[in-house]
Order: C-alpha cells, then sequence, then structure tokens
C-alpha cells in the first residue's frame, strides 16, 4: 500500500485501521477464517506485522471487528429497503426478509458464517450478534406499528424464516423459490399478531 497521506495523525490511524479492516474482510470473505491471520492482512496493506498489533489487541479482536464493521453497511440496505417498501407494515416486513436474502445471495454474509475453529467462531459470532440486534431494529418497528405488545420477541422469531432461508441457499436451494416462501411464511405469521386469542371452541 502507498504511504496514506492524512490531515493529522488521528486522521492517518483511522486510514490504516479502516484499510487494515478491508484486508481482513476480503481474506475472511473467502471462507475461511483461518486465513485471517496478521502477517496476511499486512502483506495486503504493505504494513509491517508488527503494525498491525498497534490496531488491534489479537486475532479475536479482529475478527469481531471486521463484523461490526460490516453492520452498518447491511443495516443501510436493510433501512433503505423498508422505506422503499412504503408504511404498510406487512409491506415493511415482506421488505425486511427480500433485503436481508438479497445479501445472502450476494455473499455479504460470509464474513459472519465463514468455517472457523471454535474460538474464530466466538469472535464471529460476537460482532455478528451485535449487527443482528441492529437490522432487528426496524423489524420492531413494523411489528409496533402492528400493535404487538412484545415486537422484539416476535421480531427474533420472525428472523429464523430468514435463518432457515439462508440455510437453505447455502445447501444450494434455488433462489427465487426459497425467498418467495420465506417472505410469504413471515407475512402469514403476522396475522397471528392482530387475530386476537382463539377460543377453546376453536382450539
Amino acid at each position: 500500500m502507498p504511504k496514506i497521506h492524512a490531515a493529522s495523525v488521528a486522521d492517518h490511524r483511522a486510514r490504516q485501521r479502516a484499510a487494515l479492516l478491508e484486508a481482513a474482510r476480503e481474506l475472511l470473505a473467502e471462507g475461511d477464517a483461518s486465513k485471517v491471520t496478521f502477517a496476511a492482512v499486512a502483506r495486503r496493506t504493505g504494513l509491517a506485522r508488527n503494525s498491525v498489533y498497534k490496531y488491534f489487541a489479537d486475532r479475536r479482536q479482529l475478527l469481531t471487528e471486521v463484523v461490526r464493521e460490516a453492520a452498518p453497511h447491511w443495516t443501510e440496505r436493510i433501512h433503505a429497503a423498508l422505506a422503499a417498501a412504503g408504511d404498510a407494515p406487512r409491506d415493511r416486513v415482506a421488505a425486511y426478509v427480500t433485503a436481508q436474502l438479497e445479501m445472502v445471495r450476494d455473499g455479504e454474509h460470509r464474513i459472519a458464517r465463514a468455517d472457523a475453529d471454535a474460538g474464530d467462531a466466538a469472535a464471529l459470532r460476537e460482532g455478528a450478534d451485535a449487527a443482528h440486534r441492529a437490522l432487528l431494529d426496524p423489524l420492531v418497528g413494523a411489528l409496533k406499528d402492528l400493535g404487538d405488545d412484545a415486537p422484539l420477541r416476535t421480531a427474533r422469531l420472525l428472523q429464523g424464516f430468514v435463518n432457515a432461508a439462508t440455510t437453505a441457499l447455502e445447501a444450494g436451494d434455488d433462489y427465487d423459490a426459497v425467498a418467495h416462501k420465506a417472505v410469504r411464511l413471515a407475512v402469514a405469521a403476522l396475522d397471528g399478531l392482530t387475530a386476537g386469542p382463539s377460543s377453546p371452541a376453536n382450539t
């Protein structure tokens, strides 16, 4: 990497850190967390290996931060999809599911689901958990508009459709068929939020 010119030392450090994270993201996107080493990241950025320690204490922190840094991009895509869907809560839920599965199709999720040993998997999960909590926020808002009295719980359950669809896509299932069915199931599940409690005669 060419020498970075910046207006201040803080700006220089921020750019160096961003370059290291991008190099780690590229390595992680190849599907194997073990490839993300300080030596490999340093080579990709043109920095000395010991320079990486100025920004990250260890590989665990680096892996966690890679996933956390990706979260705002994921969240932006979700919010954009919901904004385009309009005000109808069901349309927003459908857009939420669709947007996430489009990111799966585009490979955005690979950095959080790369092959990893137990230690690396824990680091990736730590970063992914924070990202997923942020992703649930717009869905929680749509559920509140539907009058759900436990929107976060419902959002987590609806996320199960996305997770199952992701597993199906990773196994090679057809994208259009899986996405269509996942959206239908998620939207159909919302009917239970407004139908009211069933009477004993109807159960």
